[in-house]
């Protein structure tokens, strides 16, 4: 599956656009603060549902209006498809499929993967354990949509058990009923860490070698950093139970797969805490592509890449052996002040388009305004 075409109404920079993309790579070149990034975001809108820079809505409509639309047409096996997003503040925003209404696009089986490089990004790398938590169990969605299902179950568990701490420790309710929710928290948390386990181990073969091809030296390497010990339920039951005093003290679960992490290293370093911001940039952006090799090999699904200003802190050499790995498969579109940092941008199987203070322009021509 492939994105065909992006459409755009009131969407940041832009009063209007419309934007054909290419099968492989698409670059997208223009000065800093032309809205190239803004691009990116409202293909990653389209096919989400949700910004890749920011979780208040309101910031993507142009300022000045009221009402943002995104449509983005993909094109599959099946024929094509048509996703839209729209929103307006103050009222629920408007998914669309196909023109039915869904709660949420991330649940449209005619809906592309699409993997995001933002150099704000980095927090990925730098941020804290939930963010690593949550980009895990978004490849585990990609990898296995179905098991989604075991991470819901166990935030309800979880839910359920810290809303019973909090009655117990004021005196509201008995803990005679605390067991039978450390069996159900244990239950599902076994399912979760091992999904998560299964996903990083279908990227973490793959990592090291993408990420020397990019630069990153010193055998760097990607790992799931569990919390629990336990093996099954009936051992992280019995965890829970002997942190009980101090989770009544607290009033809440501390232990637990929602405490896990994912680490980053280079010569057995966590780059979070020792690597260099360009050494960060690179371990991220391997990752990601680590994690659509995994993707590609295990279901018949490519996811698009959406890569802002990557090719700046690279030399020539990487961004070479970056471009290939981009063309070797599935579809990617790469934002760049230079069309010449992107080595053979300017063959004729690439689809190039140019960004003018609002304006997309593609071959010369002019496509939006």
């Amino acid at each position: 599956m492939r994105v065909v075409r992006l459409s755009l109404r009131n969407f940041r920079s832009y009063p209007s656009a419309e934007v054909e993309l290419g099968a492989g790579l698409t670059v997208i070149t223009g000065r800093n603060g032309a809205g190239k990034t803004n691009l990116l975001d409202a293909l990653y809108f389209g096919c989400t549902g949700r910004s890749a820079r920011t979780t208040n809505d309101r910031e993507l409509v142009r300022f000045g209006e009221k009402v943002t639309r995104v449509e983005v047409t993909t094109e599959a096996d099946d024929g094509r498809h048509e996703l839209s997003v729209g929103f307006e503040a103050g009222e629920p925003k408007r998914l669309m499929a196909d023109g039915v209404r869904v709660e949420r696009l991330l649940d449209v089986a005619g809906r592309p993967l699409v993997s995001v490089f933002l150099p704000d990004r980095l927090e990925l790398v730098k941020g804290t354990p939930s963010l690593r938590r949550a980009h895990v169990d978004q490849v585990v969605a990609a990898l296995w949509p179905a098991r989604t299902a075991t991470r819901r179950a166990y935030a309800q568990a979880l839910a359920q058990r810290n809303a019973l701490l909090t009655r117990v420790r004021a005196g509201h309710a008995s803990q005679a009923s605390l067991p039978a929710w450390d069996r159900e928290l244990a239950r599902h948390g076994i399912g979760l860490m091992a999904d998560r386990a299964a996903a990083i181990d279908a990227v973490a073969g793959r990592f090291p070698a993408i990420a020397a091809d990019l630069g990153l030296d010193g055998e760097p390497a990607v790992a799931y950093r569990p919390r629990s010990k336990a093996s099954d339920p009936d051992g992280l039951a019995a965890e829970l139970a002997e942190r009980l005093p101090s989770d009544l003290e607290r009033g809440f679960t501390q232990h637990g797969p929602h405490r896990d992490d994912l680490a980053l290293t280079r010569e057995r370093r966590e780059l979070r805490a020792y690597g260099s911001q360009g050494q960060q940039r690179l371990a991220l952006l391997a990752l990601l592509l680590a994690e659509r090799e995994a993707i590609a090999a295990t279901r018949d699904a490519v996811p698009v890449m959406l890569l802002d200003d990557v090719m700046s802190e690279l030399d020539r050499e990487r961004r070479g052996r970056l471009v290939e790995l981009l063309r070797s498969v599935g579809q990617s579109v790469v934002t760049t002040t230079d069309i010449e940092h992107v080595p053979g941008g300017e063959g004729n199987d690439v689809t190039r388009l140019r960004v003018e203070d609002g304006v997309v322009i593609a071959d010369g021509a002019a496509e939006a305004a």
